[in-house]
């Protein structure tokens, strides 16, 4: 697995592996469409496969409108589904850039285990 892992690597720099999850960045969704594609042939050509069911995407779009004309990402031909926010590592990551959600989560995450440590509900 070490080996497939540093041959992806090496094919496709842009991304972070997270035990079983992968962060894939790209400037524009047919970078994106590319890479991915990368991911899915060096992942089959080892006899393993992108979830469709669990892989979803965010677009966060930071220099403005402009993209290059691709409207959808996907897998194999497999329309990838959009999402507005998603958890990553701990944190949550909104299209809009904002951190509200993050912010109450890591506070009442923070509460939870003040409780548990003193016995205080």
């Amino acid at each position: 697995m070490d080996e497939l892992l540093k041959s992806i690597q090496e094919r496709v720099p842009w991304c972070m592996i997270f035990a079983d999850d992968i962060v894939l960045v790209a400037e524009t969704i047919h970078k994106l469409n590319a890479r991915l594609e990368e991911w899915r042939a060096a992942l089959e050509d080892k006899e393993l496969r992108i979830s469709r069911s669990k892989t979803e995407y965010l677009h966060c779009d930071f220099s403005g409108p402009g993209d290059d004309g691709d409207s959808q990402i996907t897998i194999g031909g497999q329309v990838v589904p959009q999402d507005t926010k998603f958890k990553c590592q701990g944190s949550f990551v909104q299209k809009d850039g904002e951190i509200d959600n993050d912010v109450t989560h890591r506070i009442q995450a923070g509460w939870c285990r003040w409780r548990t440590t003193t016995g205080v509900l």
